[in-house]
């Protein structure tokens, strides 16, 4: 796992535990709280068009990023949860991705 990831996820574990969450925090129950999460984060680009998603004013920016951010930590917690390293995981899909999509035939 990188170094920024490795200190988020030591930090997570820490602050999860300083407040007894971890008790909660099962495959199960994180898997659902990042789906909610990622709902939240849809949400704040429900009926703007393409253009007003990349355009966001300062007050939707700071929004979307606290959702990316509620996101972003569940899912650590939740590879943290099932020991896996997210970094290798992610190089590895890509791997996959790249055997199943060549960059050749997708244009």
């Amino acid at each position: 796992m990188s170094d920024s990831l490795t200190e988020l996820r030591d930090a997570l574990r820490i602050f999860t535990r300083a407040r007894d969450w971890h008790l909660a925090h099962n495959p199960k129950n994180l898997a659902m709280a990042l789906i909610v999460e990622a709902g939240e984060l849809v949400e704040q680009f429900q009926w703007l068009t393409p253009e007003q998603s990349a355009a966001l004013s300062d007050a939707q920016a700071a929004a979307v990023r606290d959702e990316i951010a509620d996101v972003l930590i569940y899912l650590v917690e939740l590879a943290d949860t099932l020991n896996i390293d997210l970094a290798d995981a992610a190089r590895e899909k890509m791997a996959k991705n790249a055997v199943k999509y060549p960059a050749g035939m997708s244009k």
